[in-house]
């Protein structure tokens, strides 16, 4: 999940329809954006970036990384 960009969205007080509508693209494709299922391409991570005021690396960073993994896996050790 980019949690990143789901608070970003959450902190502008728009919908994943409100944000898909902006985008001119469909709810179900945003959502897939937002949960990290589809990459989505550079002019919607820029005008992401635009509506957010949050550069794209950041908004694009997926939760599920390397560091979130060896944490959980280190909970699970204990």
């Amino acid at each position: 999940m980019r949690k990143n960009l789901k608070e970003a969205r959450q902190k502008a007080g728009m919908t994943q329809k409100e944000v898909a509508g902006y985008l001119e693209i469909s709810e179900r494709y945003y959502q897939h954006i937002e949960a990290g299922q589809r990459t989505g391409d550079f002019i919607i991570w820029d005008t992401l970036e635009d509506l957010f005021k949050i550069h794209q690396r950041v908004l694009r960073e997926n939760s599920n990384n390397l560091l979130d993994k060896v944490t959980h896996q280190e909970k699970h050790l204990r």
